[in-house]
């Protein structure tokens, strides 16, 4: 595409919108093609180039410029813009570098700019990060010089338009159908259940499958710091976002406040989509004080690492002793999962722990399910699968409540 061409359309376009007023899609689109079809003759354009610089520059005032195709490709998982030109995408668990690049640095701050005050959000040098989304409910990072060196930096992580189903998950062999069925039962007898993995790996997706189980006749409360979860079943639902502070440095909410006061909406479960810091004791007392069958995510390496970093969560935001705090957790959490993105691409749930107390001032866990890798198969796909280890549920007091 020439560049130099489509500025000229953008200018020319420019010029004819100064002269009208609420211009509607149908019309700005009409008046892109009477340019492109001026300047076709002179450039030699056929019907598909002519097409690329209607919808490049309809985009450009209307949408996201050249992120707004990769955006709507449902195939795109993620998109990552390390500066004006230089733009990756995944796909199919691949990242490739984008054929299309922005016409300069400004033009990506426009776009920026755009798309954080969607969510009422600011970034600027002297606020240089912030989390936004989507209008379809992708999540954004945005970070901006002097802290991003290579210049302007968005990363874009694109969800599915319909939620996954469990019936999917099984499908692609991301879980077993029979430990499906017993993260069912889990999560109806009201088990505290905590998702662990590392970045990419499907834990808000997972998430998301996990509440399609809570019957609909409960009240549920999700935080989150950027609203990503999509739970459809629920009628009585109550979404809660962080918001940052302002350019005076007032106003910030943070999932702290939003978890405590959640506890006076009187919740029946309580889901915080993603527990980083200090709000990690709030969230276990939540569990502990009568919010049974509450659900959360968090970043670790395995099972363990993960207890590990909600020890130090806790304990940085609190002056208690060690052994309270690992008492703290293993009488909250009932169940530990943990995902994993696989070296193909694919994500996995490699294990499923109960958490079944303290002995020896250590945080004991019975492992139920272990994914078990076969090698390859052809097309370099893992084959594998999760297997029960035959150790049985020990604490069975919600099942049996529950009516199991």
């Amino acid at each position: 595409m020439d560049l130099q061409l489509l500025e000229k359309i953008k200018q020319k376009v420019v010029i004819q919108l100064n002269f009208s007023e609420d211009t509607s899609d149908d019309q700005l689109k009409q008046i892109i093609e009477e340019e492109v079809f001026k300047h076709s003759e002179q450039f030699y354009l056929t019907s598909s180039q002519k097409y690329e610089y209607v919808m490049r520059v309809f985009h450009s005032f209307r949408g996201l410029d050249i992120l707004q195709p990769i955006v709507d490709d449902p195939s795109i998982t993620e998109i990552m813009i390390n500066n004006f030109d230089e733009i990756f995408i995944e796909k199919g668990g691949k990242v490739t570098l984008y054929d299309e690049r922005f016409e300069s640095q400004e033009k990506l701050e426009d776009v920026i700019q755009a798309v954080v005050a969607q969510v009422d959000r600011a970034v600027n040098e002297s606020s240089p990060i912030v989390d936004a989304r989507l209008k379809d409910g992708s999540r954004v990072n945005v970070v901006l010089p002097p802290v991003a060196l290579k210049g302007p930096t968005m990363t874009i992580r694109k969800f599915p338009d319909e939620p996954l189903s469990i019936e999917r998950l099984i499908s692609i062999e991301t879980i077993s159908q029979e430990a499906a069925e017993f993260l069912k039962k889990l999560v109806v007898s009201k088990y505290n259940i905590f998702i662990g993995g590392g970045t990419g790996s499907g834990k808000t997706t997972f998430l998301n499958v996990l509440s399609d189980f809570i019957p609909n006749d409960e009240r549920i409360i999700t935080i989150e710091d950027s609203a990503e979860l999509q739970i459809r079943n629920i009628p009585n639902l109550v979404s809660l976002e962080t918001r940052t502070a302002n350019t005076e440095g007032k106003g910030e909410i943070s999932i702290r406040e939003l978890i405590r006061s959640s506890l006076r909406m009187r919740p029946n479960r309580i889901i915080v989509g993603e527990v980083r810091g200090v709000e990690a004791l709030d969230m276990l007392q939540a569990m502990n004080t009568g919010h049974d069958g509450s659900l959360s995510t968090g970043h670790a390496n395995s099972t363990k690492d993960m207890l590990s970093r909600l020890e130090t969560m806790v304990l940085n935001g609190t002056n208690l002793p060690v052994e309270v705090v690992r008492k703290q957790i293993s009488s909250a959490l009932d169940i530990m999962i943990h995902l994993s993105r696989m070296r193909d691409g694919s994500r996995k749930i490699l294990e499923i722990c109960e958490v079944t107390g303290v002995r020896g001032g250590d945080i004991q866990l019975n492992q139920l399910y272990h994914f078990i890798e076969h090698g390859e198969k052809e097309d370099g796909r893992i084959k594998g699968e999760l297997h029960p280890t035959g150790s049985s549920l020990k604490n069975r007091q919600k099942f049996k409540m529950a009516g199991y």
